[in-house]
């Protein structure tokens, strides 16, 4: 399994002075969907935040996105572990696989891939 990526994620309900603010730092909004703002570096595309309002469709705001090749052998490998899946498994809409694993400090870790 490879990681593609890893995002922070930030719970804020100020969208538009978040935008502003890393906007100064140089990260430009790259994906909008509402409640999933990302923001990521124009000449370094995986520096990347992302700032939500709450989770559209999980039980919690995610506090790392972590982007793997490879969704199904990590959700296997958490859930053979004994770790806590907080999210199963599962297609969302918006076009990634997806699941939530609590870590050892009890961070709540979105792992997902991009689908097609």
């Amino acid at each position: 399994m490879t990681v593609r990526r890893v995002v922070s994620n930030v719970r804020s309900e100020a969208m538009r002075e978040n935008r502003e603010f890393y906007g100064l730092l140089g990260l430009e909004e790259v994906m909008n969907l509402g409640w999933v703002m990302t923001l990521a570096s124009p000449t370094n595309p995986t520096a990347q935040i992302g700032v939500m309002t709450d989770d559209e469709t999980g039980p919690v705001v995610p506090d790392l996105s972590i982007e793997v090749d490879d969704v199904d052998a990590a959700y296997a490998a958490m859930r053979d572990s004994g770790a806590e899946i907080v999210h199963s498994l599962r297609d969302e809409e918006w076009g990634v696989r997806r699941f939530f694993v609590r870590d050892p400090n009890s961070r709540v870790i979105n792992v997902l891939t991009h689908l097609g």
